[in-house]
């Protein structure tokens, strides 16, 4: 899967993935392979993502929107850093 995550200064990842969990607003939820097409907001929390190498990173939110749709995955969030 492709996931970007923005935010209005710059793009603050871009890559191939195999997990993205998000805190969404009516809970967290998970995003795999052939998830169907989701547009969600999200809440003050973290990303999760696990990119295609096994590697893990976290990004800290205040909040923003998801889209999934066929596997690709954009981000738009307020705010954000690299935890």
């Amino acid at each position: 899967m492709n996931l970007e995550i923005i935010t209005p200064e710059n793009r603050l990842f871009a890559g191939e993935v195999e997990l993205v969990k998000l805190p969404g607003t009516s809970g967290s939820f998970e995003i795999l392979m052939n998830h169907a097409p989701t547009i969600a907001t999200l809440m003050e929390g973290k990303i999760k993502v696990k990119e295609s190498n096994g590697k893990i990173s976290y990004f800290e939110i205040n909040g923003g929107v998801a889209e999934v749709k066929n596997n690709s995955i954009v981000v738009l969030v307020d705010s954000s850093g690299l935890v």
